[in-house]
């Protein structure tokens, strides 16, 4: 497709110089720019597909450089991007130098908060709109000129509890406030619960097929009817004709019109302009199609979520396939381990692809569920099935693992109940950046009493952390691993079971130089870096396997020996297991200064390859490698110190 509109809008203003009816060509060149890119590069395919209309209207409509436009969960964030002078990035979608797959402040003023996470939008948008109020920049009748406020809201993330909370703060505005739900019929996967329930039955109804009613009916319905009278003229007869008298809205104290076609361009600019500055909360409900304008996307809508690199050949579109991941591994594992023991349950929250918990649901749906972006429902729900004596495990991702901990502390952790959390995408996560990374589940969860916190470094010793969890009822445990494939370089060695507090030794000499203790994959780079100075020096690699409790008797005894130690991780340097050793050390009152920590670095790392990313955080093989001469060096200086000053005058 020859784009002929896209590449000449630089800003906001360039759309606003076309006509209603150049729209549609608009949207039709800039999906076609997202999915030839998204198919070389990889990201977020099918969400950013459905919203190209409700995007172009909303900037059509609105002025972004002055008003406030929030994202929910972000990832429908590209068409957005497109419209406010990022067409240049897109070549280098999620690539450091080019668009962050997420809003990104740092690379735009059109971005306001950088946003990854679902059910903030609302939340933040209403934190907004009072700022404003304050500040006295807000749309009102008497400051006709001042700030919008609209929030777009989408798969599913407005039943997540932050978004109910913002409802519900939001229905007490008294000024201007657009919350833009995009109704989709999809979360990240098939929506889940009773919500998504509602709004099936409402998309079915006449609602949906715009049957006209008397407007002042309807308007005395409504809460604050007599309020809603008074101001019923700044409403267009198209806007009355779309109220809702029975919209689930209403009971948050928010006007709602909908649900409207959210592919209806010029329906949606005459919508918009017609709500615009009507001065009380609204809730405009669209209807949209995710995977919008591809069959391929429309079609399976879950699989082209966030899909790899992929090619399309006719009617086929095919996947590049790469290596064996750790979500395929733990997917086979978990259903193995369910057929093997009744007593296991499993849940994730919105992802039973992105966790490998697909399998398990559609062989075991009776002991399998997916709670939708729930996760502090899902702590819970995992909690009250461990109280019946279940085993339960909860898949999640980490950097969503969070949103939950109030829930691992106070209904886990404090009852003693056997949890066991299954995180995926801990560490450095590549192209989505800092919104996903998982850096903090160890200093998290290190802080709960009983908690068993381990890793494992390929799929043998992922099968033994899960066994080991099986059977692990003292408290809450968890085991990290990344988005990355399995190793396959100790596949022709036993992999022994998980003991409490117990590394594994991959790497032991009788008097090393120095001892390099891993936790999770980066064992492996270790691994690799004491074979590279081989020639050199003489250095043990250990597979620390737990954070918490951490080998006391193997730190012990290096330490009393003075071999120092290097831990290495991908978590952040501060409260994760090279701190839980250096811990260990100090209260063992051994030398800590022998210790020396390897960890992502104490500041954000924004999106790029994965192995970039490790690069950048002195995570790869040749930091290790030069960590390793440093720490050498620095010993021997100390011990010839230490004779000098010891030695008899």
């Amino acid at each position: 497709m020859e784009l002929r509109l896209l590449p000449g809008i630089k800003t906001p203003a360039d759309l606003k110089a076309l006509t209603v009816e150049q729209l549609p060509e608009l949207a039709a060149e800039m999906r076609h720019a997202i999915c030839e890119q998204v198919s070389q590069s990889g990201g977020h395919l099918a969400p950013n597909l459905g919203v190209v209309e409700l995007t172009i209207a909303l900037h059509y409509v609105f002025d972004f450089g002055h008003d406030r436009l929030l994202f929910d969960v972000g990832h429908q964030c590209y068409p957005h991007k497109l419209l406010t002078g990022r067409f240049d990035l897109l070549p280098r979608l999620r690539q450091r130098d080019g668009m962050a797959g997420f809003p990104e402040p740092r690379e735009s003023e059109f971005d306001l908060f950088s946003v990854g996470h679902a059910g903030t939008a609302i939340s933040t948008a209403v934190g907004m709109a009072r700022g404003d109020l304050v500040n006295g920049d807000a749309c009102t009748p008497e400051n006709p000129d001042g700030r919008h406020v609209v929030s777009i809201v989408g798969d599913a993330s407005v039943v997540n509890g932050l978004a109910m909370e913002g409802l519900n703060n939001a229905g007490t505005l008294e000024r201007q406030f657009l919350v833009v739900l995009n109704d989709n019929g999809m979360s990240i996967a098939k929506p889940q619960g009773a919500v998504a329930g509602y709004f099936d039955r409402l998309r079915a109804s006449d609602t949906y097929r715009a049957v006209k009613r008397a407007a002042k009916d309807v308007m005395a319905q409504l809460p604050g009817g007599t309020t809603l009278r008074g101001m019923s003229h700044r409403l267009s007869e198209m806007a009355k004709d779309a109220l809702c008298e029975d919209a689930w809205f209403e009971k948050f104290g928010l006007l709602t019109i909908g649900p409207v076609d959210g592919h209806d361009l010029p329906t949606l600019v005459d919508m918009l302009m017609n709500i615009k500055d009507v001065d009380r909360p609204i809730v405009l409900h669209a209807h949209t199609i995710k995977g919008k304008g591809y069959e391929f996307a429309e079609g399976d809508a879950t699989t082209f979520h966030s899909p790899k690199p992929f090619e399309v050949n006719g009617c086929r579109v095919e996947l590049k396939s790469g290596g064996r991941s750790f979500t395929a591994a733990f997917s086979d594992a978990l259903e193995t381990m369910m057929e093997n023991d009744e007593s296991v349950v499993a849940c994730t929250a919105a992802m039973p692809d992105g966790t490998g918990v697909k399998k398990a649901l559609e062989r075991f749906p009776d002991r399998t569920w997916d709670t939708g972006i729930c996760e502090s429902h899902a702590m819970d729900m995992m909690a009250g099935m461990a109280k019946t004596g279940l085993k339960p495990f909860f898949a999640v991702y980490s950097t969503f693992l969070q949103r939950a901990f109030d829930q691992a502390f106070q209904e886990v952790s404090l009852q003693g109940l056997p949890v066991r959390l299954c995180l995926d995408r801990a560490g450095l996560v590549g192209g989505d950046g800092a919104v996903h990374h998982g850096f903090c589940d160890v200093s998290l969860l290190r802080v709960l009493p009983d908690a068993a916190l381990i890793a494992p470094i390929d799929e043998a010793s992922l099968k033994a952390c899960l066994e080991f969890m099986r059977n692990y009822d003292t408290g809450l445990s968890a085991v990290r691993y990344p988005r990355d494939d399995v190793s396959d370089r100790f596949t022709d060695q036993p992999c022994p079971p998980f003991e409490l507090g117990r590394a594994r030794g991959l790497r032991v000499h009788d008097s090393p130089d120095l001892a390099i203790l891993g936790f999770g994959v980066m064992t492996l780079t270790a691994m690799d870096a004491a074979e590279a100075v081989a020639d050199e020096f003489t250095v043990d690699v250990y597979d620390g396997r737990f954070a918490k409790p951490v080998d006391r008797d193997l730190i012990k005894g290096l330490l009393e020996r003075q071999i120092p130690i290097i831990t290495i991780e991908d978590h952040g340097i501060h409260g994760g297991f090279g701190a839980a050793v250096l811990e260990a050390a100090s209260e063992m009152n051994l030398d800590a200064g022998l210790v020396h920590r390897m960890a992502l670095p104490d500041a954000w790392i924004y999106q790029g390859s994965r192995n970039g990313q490790l690069e950048e955080a002195g995570l790869d093989c040749n930091s290790v490698i030069e960590t390793i001469k440093s720490s050498i060096k620095s010993q021997t200086k100390s011990s010839r110190a230490d004779q000098v000053v010891t030695s008899p005058r």
